[in-house]
């Protein structure tokens, strides 16, 4: 645990860094009157600071810039999600009072506003449909040995995949399927359904089989959303950092792994390299999750360099969980 001293040091350091992106010097602290000691006495604590860890010294000459170390004693002693002004705030709830639709156009909308607000990438993990219960079922045939199966989900998220007919099954029969899928799955949980009824007749229960097969495949899968790629390559000046960081940011598993693990770790801000995500260690992560009636249905975060504006990241994504959170929770 750093003295006061130092912990005034630090935070006017790192919260110089991040309005300025440029190195720290001691004159800097002393104009600030963080602390009423010497320049002198300044750069000694300076270079303390860099002896423990928390500040490094990118060129002899150059001031301090904070190091993981010092962000994450930052992050864990001195900053409190910050209070959003009157106007995002109003942005906020004007965007979900607004948000109609179909659930996944929600989820990638709340991606770019979340990306708009934090000038961050911003990702946006939505419940799996197998967590949601059924609406209703239809199977549409589309060639003669093909059909397309549609659920109906009780938050307004729509699944389809496709599944195969045989000769025998006609119109009739798709139709006759799809009643009795939908009658059977109505208001079930999709991933808690393990068989369905008989129907009477052997080719009907083998294409409901069959297609619930299909769509709960389909609904096993994450839902996520990125928006504000081009935010975050604005961060960064190394090319091969920009390139990285944006190819990871396309890995689908590779984002929800990483944001799951860091809320089931019980965290919400993930600095440098403690996600364990190598490509992204130039990378600070700030998650909340979206939770509905004491369940995480999922998450909302963003992604910066490590010197992002921490107290406005926290403010932001919980604010935005908790709308996204009573917009589903309203269906």
């Amino acid at each position: 645990m750093l003295d006061d001293r130092k912990t005034a040091i630090l935070a006017a350091v790192v919260q110089e860094y991040i309005a300025t992106a440029q190195p720290v010097g001691s004159a800097s602290i002393v104009r600030s009157e963080v602390v009423d000691v010497s320049s002198a006495t300044v750069r000694n604590e300076l270079s303390v600071l860099e002896k423990e860890g928390y500040l490094v010294q990118p060129h002899t000459s150059a001031g301090r810039i904070p190091t993981d170390r010092g962000y994450r004693y930052f992050v864990d002693h001195l900053t409190t999600p910050g209070r959003l002004d009157r106007t995002t705030q109003r942005q906020v709830g004007e965007f979900f009072s607004a948000a109609h639709g179909r659930l996944e156009e929600i989820l990638h909308q709340t991606s770019n506003l979340l990306a708009d607000l934090t000038h961050s990438a911003a990702v946006v993990v939505g419940p799996r449909a197998e967590a949601v219960a059924v609406r209703s079922v239809q199977i549409v045939g589309l060639t003669d040995s093909l059909a397309t199966v549609v659920v109906v989900l009780a938050n307004g998220t729509v699944e389809n995949t496709t599944v195969e007919l045989l000769d025998v099954d006609d119109e009739a029969r798709i139709s006759s399927a799809a009643a009795h899928l939908s009658l059977q799955l109505a208001g079930s949980v999709l991933g808690e359904v393990r068989s369905i009824g008989t129907s009477g007749d052997s080719d009907t229960d083998r294409l409901c089989t069959a297609s619930l097969t299909a769509i709960q495949s389909v609904a096993s899968a994450d839902h996520v959303y990125t928006g504000g790629a081009s935010e975050v390559a604005r961060a960064f000046d190394a090319v091969e950092v920009v390139r990285s960081v944006l190819h990871t940011l396309e890995q689908q598993f590779v984002v929800v792994s990483l944001v799951s693990d860091i809320v089931n770790r019980g965290m919400s801000v993930a600095i440098g390299v403690e996600h364990g995500v190598e490509p992204l260690s130039a990378c600070s992560v700030v998650v909340s999750p979206v939770v509905v009636d004491g369940e995480h249905l999922g998450s909302v975060g963003v992604l910066g360099p490590t010197r992002m504006n921490y107290p406005q990241a926290l403010a932001t994504v919980d604010i935005v969980s908790e709308q996204l959170a009573h917009r589903i929770d309203e269906g």
